[in-house]
């Protein structure tokens, strides 16, 4: 807790983000992510199964999450919803022993022996939970896209690669098949109303079509303002000092839609790209994850 709290304290000092600026390229005014010392892993606790998996499409019924980094320091309630969901949908939900990064910050600086090395890290343990009959799921769409797509293409004989590739899902993707086989509850206690929601790219990217909107459209008394423009953070390009104003200035037509939409949430499945957009909105707004939205509306 003091280190977290020193970090976070150190963050939102002028002074401190001056000497960012000069030693490590941050820029001062950039938002930086707030760190938490109750990880999502000290949060999320093993639950037995209550009942016998249950196939739907390509999905087995039991689902082992690889938490990513951004969701075990600085979003763990993101992690913790996901799983309440999963569970709530009847789900076997258990989250990998550990990870490294998924390698997507270092793919983008073509930093690609780093991702060699994080893809050595995290593959044997990930291929083993598939051979269990686990799928595998990742709340961030970088780090799905890194198993689903960008790593299978780097490494195409790779059995292991390749069977991450088949079994791991974006949320609302493996929600919507569960949905199709009726399996997906869709009795919401609580109304959402109006979200801006920001459709990110390394989600589009995985040719899955709009699957989060729709699951929120199912939820009643709930709007969806659907934004599919890029955001402009891209990782590390929305804080380093020189790409920041390029990436608000990317960001700019995106902000204003979310400002115009006068929504009562602004939400991506990126947390970053939902955080960069609201930083550069005229309006206050809360922002929160579909899956955290979701939870919302179950009431649960």
């Amino acid at each position: 807790p003091v280190v977290t709290e020193t970090i976070n304290a150190s963050n939102r000092s002028p002074v401190v983000r001056k000497m960012l600026d000069k030693m490590l390229g941050v820029h001062p005014q950039a938002k930086l992510p707030e760190y938490h010392s109750r990880t999502a892993r000290s949060r999320v606790k093993p639950q037995p199964a209550v009942a016998a998996p249950v196939l739907a499409g390509p999905t087995r019924g039991k689902v082992a999450v690889f938490v990513t980094c951004y969701g075990n320091y600085n979003r763990p309630q993101m992690v913790e919803d996901l799983v309440a969901v999963l569970r709530h949908n009847g789900l076997e939900v258990k989250l990998l022993e550990k990870e490294q990064c998924c390698g997507m910050p270092k793919l983008e600086l073509g930093d690609l022996e780093s991702v060699k090395r994080f893809k050595e890290a995290n593959l044997p343990l990930m291929a083993a939970a598939v051979k269990e009959g686990w799928d595998l799921m990742a709340p961030i769409p970088s780090c799905v896209l890194m198993f689903k797509q960008e790593i299978p293409l780097m490494f195409p004989d790779d059995a292991e690669v390749q069977a991450v590739k088949r079994a791991i899902f974006d949320p609302f993707e493996y929600l919507m098949h569960r949905h199709r086989a009726g399996l997906f509850k869709t009795e919401f206690p609580q109304t959402l109303g109006k979200i801006a929601y920001h459709a990110p790219c390394h989600q589009r990217v995985q040719n899955i079509g709009p699957k989060t909107k729709q699951i929120l459209e199912l939820i009643p008394g709930t709007l969806i303002d659907f934004i599919e423009r890029c955001s402009g953070h891209d990782g590390t390009y929305g804080v380093r000092t020189e790409t920041y104003e390029a990436s608000m200035k990317i960001a700019r037509p995106v902000a204003a839609r979310a400002d115009k939409a006068e929504a009562a949430y602004v939400s991506s499945d990126c947390p970053m790209a939902s955080d960069h957009i609201a930083h550069g909105m005229q309006s206050q707004v809360t922002t929160l994850h579909p899956v955290s939205l979701l939870r919302k509306a179950y009431g649960i």
